[in-house]
């Protein structure tokens, strides 16, 4: 290999590293290359490159990019996968584990999450995780779960003291001490007027037509009665 072509991928090995929040590094020795392709192609799906590499150019390659916790892990066949910030961790250490388990030859090494060194015990916990989509929804009932409690114990009290009140009404109404509410009588009204009966107030009873028309007559009559009087008086 050329030097100009080793410097490039020293700068390119560097600006992966310093990028990678995440990685995590594994010994690729003994794997077919179609197992190198199916695990690349598997990886791919979660958000993961999967590189190999020479030890000798990853090394200048960390000690440029400030990743001094990588070269412990740069021991033999290396390849490194590369996990992206919209990638998910816990499935690419599945991934890794898997293929391990299956062909019996992958080893994991090792790797960093976010910025903190991981151990290959670590690299294998973190493979037993549920994916991130159940993560986070398991992070939301976390939060909620303490606001939910939060709200019982604010709501409790007004619970407790409405069961306390309907208990002692009950206690009460048993030992007959609970009285029923009196309606209060209203005031007594006059008795109804003929004129109520008929639906008529006083003011609406027609007068007495009878009466009326019975003293026309007699002041006629009196009327006559000096008239006579009269006349005699003059014929004297």
């Amino acid at each position: 290999m050329l030097r100009t072509d080793k410097e490039r991928i020293v700068t390119e090995l560097a600006s992966e590293l310093e990028a990678a929040e995440t990685l995590i590094v594994a010994d690729y020795r003994g794997l077919t290359n179609k197992q190198l392709e199916a695990l690349r192609d598997e990886l791919l799906k979660h958000g993961a490159r999967f590189r190999i590499v020479k030890n000798t150019l990853t090394r200048r390659a960390a000690e440029q990019a400030g990743a001094e916790a990588l070269l412990v892990m740069l021991e033999g066949p290396t390849a490194i996968a590369f996990i992206e910030s919209e990638g998910d961790p816990a499935a690419v250490a599945k991934a890794l584990a898997a293929t391990a388990k299956e062909t019996s030859v992958l080893a994991l090494r090792g790797g960093i999450l976010e910025g903190k060194e991981l151990s290959a015990e670590e690299i294998g916990r973190l493979a037993t995780l549920p994916p991130v989509d159940v993560l986070r929804s398991q992070l939301v009932g976390a939060v909620v779960a303490p606001l939910t409690q939060l709200l019982a114990l604010v709501s409790a009290p007004l619970r407790d003291l409405h069961g306390l009140i309907d208990a002692r009404i009950a206690q009460l109404e048993e030992d007959g001490q609970v009285v029923e509410p009196v309606a209060t009588p209203d005031a007594e009204e006059p008795a109804p007027t003929e004129a109520d009966a008929a639906g008529q107030s006083p003011a609406d009873t027609p007068p007495d037509t009878e009466s009326a028309e019975s003293d026309v007559p007699q002041a006629s009559a009196d009327a006559s009665a000096d008239e006579v009087e009269s006349k005699d008086e003059e014929e004297e």
